[in-house]
């Protein structure tokens, strides 16, 4: 079996995948339409316009977009095979746990930008 290599931005549309997904397949794929129909976000520029993916999602959603911001957040914290350190005390910064994944994958000692799957 060849091994892929995976960059960063791989892995958070792969967790944007799976988190919608948990929603139904007919609802991952309205959501990506209205992103970018309304938003002018392509699912492959997720990764680099988070920023604007969040703001869409809590324009579709309301504070139903938190949800859908934690279940992508597990996701990716999964997909780079570290811990979830979850803070209970303080509001979810979607970006900011985002961020935090990408400084540890980036961080890693055996792939300097890529994990092996």
């Amino acid at each position: 079996m060849a091994k892929k290599r995976k960059t960063f931005e791989n892995l958070i549309i792969e967790a944007v995948d799976e988190a919608l997904a948990s929603l139904g397949e007919s609802s991952k794929q309205s959501i990506y339409f209205h992103l970018e129909n309304k938003f002018k976000i392509a699912r492959k520029d997720i990764p680099c316009r988070l920023n604007d993916f969040a703001k869409g999602l809590e324009e579709i959603f309301g504070l139903g977009a938190q949800f859908i911001e934690i279940l992508i957040t597990k996701r990716l914290y999964e997909k780079i095979g570290r811990p979830l350190k979850w803070n209970q005390n303080k509001e979810l910064e979607f970006i900011e746990y985002v961020e935090a994944a990408r400084k540890s994958f980036l961080k890693s000692k055996d792939e300097a930008k890529t994990i092996e799957i």
